[in-house]
């Protein structure tokens, strides 16, 4: 391609909405283009790489025997009540009415739609084995997009599912995603974990996400020696207390000591054993969850125990904390009507402080089994620095990074609801068992640019690059270098490689900034020398220019295409 024909509008600042490397550097260098809040456009660069990381992900699951199909991205809504989901999936769905009234959704994901496709079709235990899998445009109306294609209201997405006769069947098709996942962004180049996941709305026994590590990155992975979580899942192990007598109840006054921190300064007391109360209405009941003072609760855990997604979670206002009989800032577990639920490590704490439910008083020496009982969940904590992997004496460390890929066992949470069966060998009828895998490819992409690139721009892996080689020629009305140019540009292609040739009338310093802001990983320089074949050569990594007769410059790239 020549660059002259070429439609890249770079720019020479990123806009100020831009926050992080891969949204400035994918609008600067002419990649992608902002349509609206989370919704973007690809240009002819950006889409070049979109289908690189495509074609990656397209090559391995083929490899591990799933098979692509591509479904509609609208779909009906009554798969979806089938499912119970139409209403939990909550407000991040986009949804629509066609001229007759007839309700659907822009797909935010597709575990309805794929088992409806094939609950009719397949019959007997010899299918399954199966596996289908699309590349598909999603949509989610995220409350805050943001970072650029990171986190946007449209995005392109693997999606796969598999169908297998039994527990045993669906955990082996698990391990052959797991694998395939593992060669698709060791392909690609990523720099990523794996790490336990949290099955949120997706439900289902079992998960795991392939996270690119980047400091920019929205999401928290905890991780030692032979473990990692995210920060959503990593299991707390609250820290062992000496036991103590229990000692008797006392009220105490506590004027505005509404919060931990009050409570533990008027009373000189530490905040582990003030314990804090987080009142809530979980699908418009009343829910008061109990931790110790020192903690945050985790929302992920509080969703994964209760079973409802985090819409039908809202904090209590001051009306609704009335009706259950105390005060906002003084709620305690005596004497509440209310559900209350406490994590596993209240019960291991002696004679704690807790709201006395009025107004500026709390109560000292309170003890779970004495004075207060209730729902014990076994771990409803944020994992924080200090803390101990479970059964180690070793602690936590946190990055941060990009979700590039999840796989889930799914179980039977919608072949169930659905009616997705099979015949035995026997005849009888039995639940199919399935699992659920997810690429983003577009967020993919960003991730690419938060690990690879410099200030200059972006470095892209040549696995994934929108072309392989660019070709400079510091004078476009120089005849000798233009014509050495368009000769190493054709011989380049008739080996297969893609190449841009930079023919532009543009100053030279302007060729040079755009070549290092788009990223081509090799990079020739046609110059003063065109007449005696020599031009200089470098790549997008190291940028060490280097003068080589035409002669050995083919086989030099040759080196170094298969080394970047």
């Amino acid at each position: 391609m020549k660059l002259s024909k070429l439609y890249m509008p770079t720019l020479r600042e990123a806009p100020q909405d831009a926050e992080i490397a891969s949204h400035k550097l994918l609008l600067r260098g002419a990649f992608i283009r902002k349509s609206a809040s989370g919704i973007y456009s690809y240009l002819p660069l950006g889409y070049r790489v979109v289908r690189k990381i495509e074609n990656i992900v397209r090559e391995e699951m083929d490899r591990a025997g799933s098979q692509e199909i591509l479904m509609s991205a609208i779909q009906p809504k009554e798969i979806w009540e089938v499912s119970g989901r139409w209403d939990r999936f909550g407000p991040e769905m986009f949804k629509l009415k066609d001229r007759h009234e007839r309700e659907f959704c822009l797909g935010p994901t597709a575990e309805e739609y794929f088992t409806t496709l094939i609950k009719d079709e397949v019959k007997s235990y010899k299918q399954l084995p199966l596996n289908l899998y699309q590349i598909q445009t999603k949509y989610r109306d995220e409350k805050r997009p943001r970072f650029g294609v990171n986190r946007a209201r449209e995005f392109s997405m693997k999606d796969a599912y598999s169908f297998d006769i039994d527990p045993e069947g669906m955990k082996k098709s698990y391990q052959e995603m797991y694998d395939a996942y593992e060669k698709i962004f060791d392909r690609i180049g990523l720099e990523y974990v794996v790490v336990e996941g949290d099955n949120g709305a997706m439900g289902g026994n079992q998960s795991h996400e392939f996270i690119a590590l980047a400091d920019t990155g929205e999401g928290v992975i905890a991780y030692g020696t032979g473990y990692a979580a995210t920060a959503e899942k990593a299991k707390v192990v609250y820290p062992q207390v000496p036991d103590e007598e229990a000692r008797e109840l006392e009220e105490v006054h506590t004027p505005n000591a509404k919060t931990i921190e009050d409570v533990s300064s008027y009373l000189g007391e530490e905040k582990s054993r003030c314990l804090k109360a987080v009142d809530f209405m979980v699908q418009e009941k009343p829910v008061v969850v109990f931790i110790p003072g020192d903690r945050e609760i985790n929302m992920a855990k509080l969703e994964g125990y209760l079973g409802v997604p985090e819409h039908e979670i809202e904090a209590m206002n001051d009306e609704q904390i009335k009706n259950v009989g105390s005060v906002q800032g003084f709620t305690g577990p005596m004497g509440i009507d209310a559900r209350l639920i406490f994590d596993s490590s209240v019960t291991r704490l002696h004679n704690l402080i807790v709201g006395a439910n009025k107004e500026d008083y709390h109560i000292k020496n309170a003890n779970y089994g004495r004075d207060f009982e209730g729902e014990i969940a076994e771990d409803l904590l944020e994992v924080k620095e200090g803390d101990l992997i479970e059964g180690t004496n070793e602690e936590y460390k946190f990055r941060r990074g990009v979700e590039v890929g999840n796989i889930f066992q799914l179980g039977t949470k919608y072949s169930e609801s659905i009616g997705a069966t099979y015949l035995d060998q026997n005849g009888k009828e039995q639940i199919i068992w399935m699992g659920s895998y997810g690429v983003g490819v577009t967020r993919t992409v960003a991730a690419v640019v938060e690990q690879f690139n410099d200030d200059d721009g972006i470095i892209w892996p040549i696995s994934v690059a929108p072309y392989h080689v660019i070709i400079t020629v510091m004078k476009a009305n120089d005849k000798t270098q233009m014509a050495l140019g368009e000769e190493i540009y054709n011989e380049l292609i008739s080996k297969g490689y893609e190449v841009l040739l930079d023919d532009r009338n543009e100053r030279p310093g302007v060729k040079f900034k755009d070549r290092d802001l788009i990223g081509i990983p090799l990079r020739i320089t046609v110059g003063k020398k065109a007449d005696e074949k020599i031009v200089e050569y470098s790549t997008r990594r190291e940028k060490n220019n280097v003068e080589i007769e035409l002669g050995e410059l083919y086989s030099k790239i040759e080196v170094d295409f298969k080394n970047n």
